[in-house]
């Protein structure tokens, strides 16, 4: 009872508090909300974002329908620099429930798994900054790119079955006008796993280099091109990452794979190519992830049938767009994903066609799209989504 009196209390306050007063801030939609302290020793910059998605399927041949309404991504994120403006931090949390449901297993304690990034930045020399804690690896274009930045409601399936996602460790970067460096030492597990590491690091190594020289306002790393760049730009990307003896069926995410089935820990290592271009309102993106584990991807029982295995294959995704001046974007995916045939999934396509309106950018925008799926062993599907995505 005492909980809920005074939960009624707080939210009493903030109803009538607009009734006696009115606070003005200097602070722009969409780029949150800025301090900055007296001696300049810390700033920070509070920033709310949340992602609400309808979303239809229909099965082709047996009719079935299935739908569902929800709030897809709900994030809370901080950052801002301490000490001086070297020192950059970032915290990004996650509270809806499809962004932290899986997080109640053992090897995380049993907990909601909240926090998404949590990292220093340390820019020491030049064009050189060391990051330290959790976030996102240097892995391929679509996902280093915000889930509020996207061309489409979500990301693609080769994302989906190949990225590397979030992990916690170091990592070095390098940045100048035509070429940019990552390298990443980390723990190879995924984000916020409390066990001891059962397996060894995960190494990642990323280059990208751009011939016609930086896009405007870093749009390498947004899609749709906002800035109709005057002048062609282009972004090609390579990435490394070896995961060694790796205890998740795709490295950072996935089940973890008994360890005590698989006799011995494998070694998952996976490649990326990506390439980003923009020109006056149309973009494109081409993404190829290839993963392989070099002794076997399989892991059997006791009895010599198959009980798990590490997703391995490849998958391509091309996708362009263009942006009209009136802010409404047309764009088109292709996807397909070509798992191993001894892992035993299947292989999936899929064709996307979206439709998109941006008021303020990526922080007010409306987007849908309808697309048709193909499965190995399974119906063709159509599915339908509709999303608002609000940011400031």
């Amino acid at each position: 009872m005492k909980n809920t009196e005074r939960l009624l209390t707080f939210i009493f306050v903030l109803a009538i508090s607009p009734i006696f007063g009115q606070d003005i801030t200097n602070n722009k939609f969409g780029k949150g909300i800025s301090v900055v302290a007296k001696d300049s020793s810390f700033s920070i910059k509070f920033g709310f974002r949340f992602q609400t998605l309808y979303q239809k399927e229909k099965q082709l041949n047996s009719g079935e329908v299935s739908e569902n309404m929800q709030i897809r991504r709900s994030r809370i994120k901080f950052d801002g620099f301490v000490y001086d403006p070297s020192f950059e931090y970032k915290v990004e949390l996650a509270i809806a429930n499809s962004d932290i449901n899986g997080g109640a297993i053992p090897q995380s304690g049993r907990t909601s798994n909240i926090v998404l990034d949590a990292y220093v930045k340390w820019n020491f020399y030049k064009d050189w900054t060391l990051w330290f804690g959790q976030a996102k690896l240097p892995g391929n274009r679509e996902r280093v790119v915000s889930s509020q930045a996207l061309q489409f409601v979500d990301r693609s399936n080769v994302n989906s079955r190949f990225n590397l996602d979030r992990d916690i460790g170091l990592q070095l970067h390098y940045a100048k006008r035509k070429f940019k460096f990552a390298y990443a030492m980390s723990m190879g597990e995924g984000r916020n796993i409390t066990a001891p590491n059962a397996g060894g690091y995960n190494y990642t190594v990323r280059a990208e280099y751009l011939p016609f020289g930086s896009f405007e306002d870093k749009g390498d790393y947004f899609l749709s091109d906002f800035k109709r760049e005057e002048k062609p730009k282009l972004s090609i990307g390579f990435t490394y990452d070896h995961n060694d003896r790796a205890t998740r069926e795709r490295g950072q995410l996935g089940s973890f794979i008994d360890t005590e089935l698989a006799n011995r820990q494998r070694d998952l290592t996976t490649w990326f190519g990506d390439a980003h271009f923009k020109y006056k309102g149309f973009s494109s993106l081409i993404e190829y992830a290839h993963r392989t584990s070099p002794e076997n991807p399989i892991v059997f029982d006791g009895e010599g049938e198959v009980a798990q295995a590490f997703y391995t294959g490849e998958g391509i995704n091309v996708q362009a767009g263009y942006l009209f001046k009136s802010n409404i974007e047309i764009a088109g995916r292709y996807t397909v994903v070509t798992p191993e045939k001894i892992t035993g999934y299947n292989k999936e396509t899929q064709y996307t066609l979206g439709l998109s309106r941006y008021f303020v950018g990526h922080s007010l925008k409306v987007q849908t799209d309808v697309s048709f799926l193909q499965e190995a062993s399974q119906e063709d599907q159509l599915m339908y989504r509709l999303q608002l995505e609000v940011s400031f």
